[in-house]
């Protein structure tokens, strides 16, 4: 037995498992905490079981349900990309988290790529959630699964750069007012429970170009209606995407 056997190698580890392991714990950590829950799976999950049961809003022709599961659906997006994304962050952040793992062998950009990675699994999760409670009441989803594939990686994207700018440039508690504050809006007024054509017509214009409002409109015309694939909700979404992401990048604090 040599002298070196037992010798210690310090040294990181290889930076996918970095930020594999990184994932999982934001991962464990965002399911583990009762707001985000509330926000990313029990707010949603009730407001699609209450407004396909009662007759509360008029939806239009057909089932309920085909109209509110798109708009359902872009909600767990929003409510885990953007809400529930910028009161953690923000709170790390004020706490010194961030700055602390900023100083770790993980990169920061490796750090924001774990983060978008819990975001995405955590859709998964809410994807299938809701997807089975809304075939038990009946919902009947046509279109390619691939647009919609592309409109929730589009709709994460936009939220992702909102929530991320949000939490790094304001305090922790305005993050926290402000995040609920928006999704509460953008719940009413978003497309998502109340159809756009509910609102008067120089509303619906500027409604339109909200990122909830391209992504549950977009949603609803593939599943409900059948398109093939709406490119105008995909631009808004990707052009969100874009001034979000390029924002949080330049103006987001560590500290």
């Amino acid at each position: 037995m040599s002298a070196g056997t037992y010798t210690p190698r310090p040294g990181a580890a290889p930076l996918p498992r970095m930020i594999a392991a990184q994932t999982a714990l934001e991962t464990r950590m965002l399911l583990r905490n009762g707001e985000q829950l509330l926000l990313t799976v029990i707010i949603p999950t009730l407001l699609l079981v209450l407004f396909s049961a009662v007759d509360i809003v008029d939806t239009g022709s057909g089932a309920s349900v085909d109209f509110l599961a798109p708009g359902v659906l872009a909600l767990a997006v929003m409510s885990t990309a953007f809400t529930g994304q910028a009161i953690a962050t923000g709170f790390e952040r004020r706490y010194g988290v961030l700055k602390r793992l900023g100083a770790s062998p993980l990169p920061r950009w490796a750090l924001m790529a774990a983060k978008t990675l819990s975001v995405l699994v955590t859709e998964v999760l809410q994807v299938l959630l809701l997807t089975a409670i809304a075939f038990a009441l009946g919902w009947s989803p046509q279109g390619n699964p691939l647009s919609v594939l592309l409109l929730l990686v589009l709709g994460t994207a936009a939220f992702s750069g909102l929530g991320l700018l949000m939490a790094g440039t304001l305090k922790a508690e305005a993050t926290l007012a402000a995040a609920n504050l928006v999704f509460l809006l953008l719940l009413v007024g978003g497309g998502v429970i109340v159809p756009l054509d509910k609102f008067p017509d120089a509303v619906q214009s500027v409604l339109g170009l909200l990122p909830i409002s391209a992504l549950s409109e977009g949603l609803r015309d593939v599943l409900q209606h059948g398109a093939s694939m709406p490119w105008a909700q995909a631009g808004i979404l990707a052009v969100w995407a874009v001034l979000g992401l390029g924002a949080a990048a330049k103006f987001f604090r560590w500290e």
